[in-house]
């Protein structure tokens, strides 16, 4: 139920985004969420269609990137990717860990259109 409030947040953005932009329509927006957010892309599309009504983001297509869960072993120094099931060093078996990447939300770029033509517009930064 979380993504309802998160897809408001990241629907006034992007509009925001796209006005500046001067675009008429928001075709893809293209997100990086790390898989220990705990945030559910289709849940996200589906608040997205409900909220997105009457707005430039109508119809707009959710596509997300889900990068690896990196960590910094404090005992052996190297560094690995994690599954959130499975936390321990994949060199050593330390449990403890520095958490490097897999908490991530963000907008990574937005497709939208402006004035009829189709424009990808990075969003990096927009959290």
């Amino acid at each position: 139920m979380h993504e309802l409030s998160i897809t408001e947040h990241l629907l006034a953005d992007c509009i925001r985004e796209a006005e500046a932009m001067n675009a008429s329509r928001i075709r893809t927006i293209r997100l990086c969420i790390g898989q220990l957010r705990g945030i559910v892309p289709e849940c996200i599309q589906i608040y997205l269609d409900m909220l997105a009504e009457g707005t430039i983001a109508e119809g707009a297509r959710i596509e997300s990137e889900t990068p690896p869960v990196r960590v910094r072993c404090l005992d052996c120094g190297q560094d690995g990717d994690i599954t959130p099931h499975h936390l321990e060093c994949p060199h050593c078996g330390s449990l403890r860990l520095r958490l490097l990447s897999g908490k991530e939300f963000y907008i990574k770029s937005l497709e939208v259109d402006v004035n009829g033509n189709k424009s990808t517009a990075s969003a990096d930064g927009l959290e």
